[in-house]
């Protein structure tokens, strides 16, 4: 069954930030922190498992068993990007039921044509709508639990403005979405116009450093009508450049000792993130056990 904490939390009311997560360091870490849910970013999740870009090219059997262990990995509700369906309404509707089942308490499908690409990336184009409204429809069938959130995200605003995409949005939220996603507003007055003319809908924002839409605080974005705040790049780029900075440092003078106090999470925190006191104590009993 999928996880009902964050149907409960959207219909209780409460403002939703999720942090991105990408691999199971950044799952790991984020899932301490107390967050009501954490966003399994595509591309994030794309970069760290085939080293490749958020392009289309990794496919349902890639990412399901990444989500899946995303979601074994943590006790947060984990909403996961499932790009296009990975094809046409057959492959959504296996995708649905595949990513259900590995534990996913939402499901994000966007109307790009295939193959997809990154939301903060030019050259996107998008099907009709009526062929992304039967997807949403198939999505919502599918589904064994209506605590099973689908996501219906349009890139439209991008290639026919904000009004389609918002004609768009409210067409998928009839055809059975749950929450609304529309990606790449330019400016804080289209979220706010988003915002009023989806009002009464769960929305979702979309917050990526250095992307198409400018950052806003949580407060910020609940007073303009969203439920939901991803950041799905803050724990990927946060991480490269510490890693850039490390592997620099040892480039540059043969060891990390000039690395500034701080920079690294330290071994011991590290080993505790990973588990090592549960193995530790499983290996005491049954030495004793023996």
């Amino acid at each position: 069954m999928a996880d009902p904490r964050l149907a409960a939390a959207l219909k209780a009311g409460r403002f939703i930030t999720a942090p991105g997560i990408y691999d199971m360091i950044s799952a790991r870490i984020a899932d301490r922190m107390g967050f009501e849910a954490l966003y399994a970013t595509g591309f994030g999740t794309v970069a760290s498992h085939l080293g490749v870009p958020d392009a289309g090219i990794a496919t349902y059997t890639d990412m399901v068993s990444r989500m899946g262990t995303f979601a074994r990995g943590c006790a947060t509700p984990v909403i996961a990007d499932a790009d296009t369906g990975y094809g046409g309404l057959l492959n959504v509707r296996h995708t649905v039921q595949g990513y259900e089942a590995a534990g996913i308490a939402a499901i994000q499908l966007e109307d790009q044509e295939s193959p997809k690409k990154c939301g903060h990336t030019p050259g996107r184009r998008v099907i009709p709508a009526e062929e992304m409204a039967l997807k949403i429809r198939v999505a919502a069938e599918a589904r064994k639990s209506p605590d099973f959130l689908i996501i219906a995200r349009t890139d439209a605003r991008t290639q026919h403005g904000l009004a389609e995409a918002i004609r768009r949005a409210r067409l998928y939220a009839e055809a059975g979405a749950d929450i609304l996603f529309v990606e790449s507003p330019e400016s804080e007055a289209e979220l706010a116009e988003i915002g009023r003319a989806l009002r009464g809908i769960p929305l979702l924002a979309n917050m990526v450093e250095g992307g198409r839409t400018p950052l806003l605080p949580a407060s910020r974005l609940k007073e303009l009508g969203y439920a939901i705040a991803i950041w799905p790049a803050a724990g990927f780029l946060s991480a490269a450049a510490a890693l850039e900075r490390a592997y620099g440092e040892l480039k540059a003078t043969g060891s990390t000792l000039g690395l500034p106090p701080g920079a690294s999470y330290g071994f011991e925190r590290m080993a505790d993130l990973m588990g090592f006191p549960e193995i530790h104590a499983f290996e005491r009993r049954w030495a004793r056990e023996g």
